[in-house]
């Protein structure tokens, strides 16, 4: 019996997407952090490229294709690591879909790839944040480091999404 397979362009481009992001997440890992957990982020301007481009489920797959493959190969497969960027992920993809919610359906205006990636990297440090207190560390002295992780968070999310912006607009002038 032979099974056959047959992908599509989204599929394509879902898998082009999340190799980027993956290999992005890899090389990031190699560079030593200022303090644990703080890292540029930067694999997640691909998944605000898709957000922005595609809409949120190419963001979501491309996201958790990109959450679970990166464990796999770093071998931090459901550990903490793993726990801490899934949340991450997904509360910080669930931030950009209901803050687009209202500008997809009565106004003109969106917010900029600037504007999402600081909602995305705030969220997704708050994700980690709580998920870290509610399972590995229950202890209210953590809480006195949440103003130095979203300090990072802001910084690294105008960082990202300048290069968001840069990476639509690249890709905007090819089309």
């Amino acid at each position: 019996m032979q099974l056959h397979f047959t992908t599509r362009h989204d599929d394509h481009r879902i898998a082009l997407l999340a190799a980027l992001a993956i290999s992005i997440h890899i090389i990031e890992s190699a560079f030593p952090s200022p303090l644990p957990g703080i890292k540029p982020g930067l694999a997640n301007v691909i998944t605000l490229f898709c957000f922005i481009r595609y809409g949120w489920q190419t963001a979501l797959q491309v996201s958790l294709l990109r959450v679970l493959i990166s464990s796999l190969l770093l071998g931090s497969f459901l550990s903490p690591t793993f726990l801490l960027s899934l949340s991450g992920a997904l509360l910080s993809l669930a931030s950009l879909i209901i803050v687009q919610w209202p500008f997809r359906q009565h106004l003109q205006y969106q917010p900029t790839a600037v504007g999402y990636a600081l909602i995305a990297s705030v969220s997704h440090i708050c994700g980690q944040f709580l998920v870290a207190w509610y399972f590995f560390i229950p202890h209210p002295g953590l809480f006195k480091l949440l103003p130095v992780f979203i300090t990072f968070a802001v910084l690294l999310g105008l960082l990202s999404g300048i290069i968001t912006q840069l990476l639509i607009k690249t890709n905007t002038a090819r089309a």
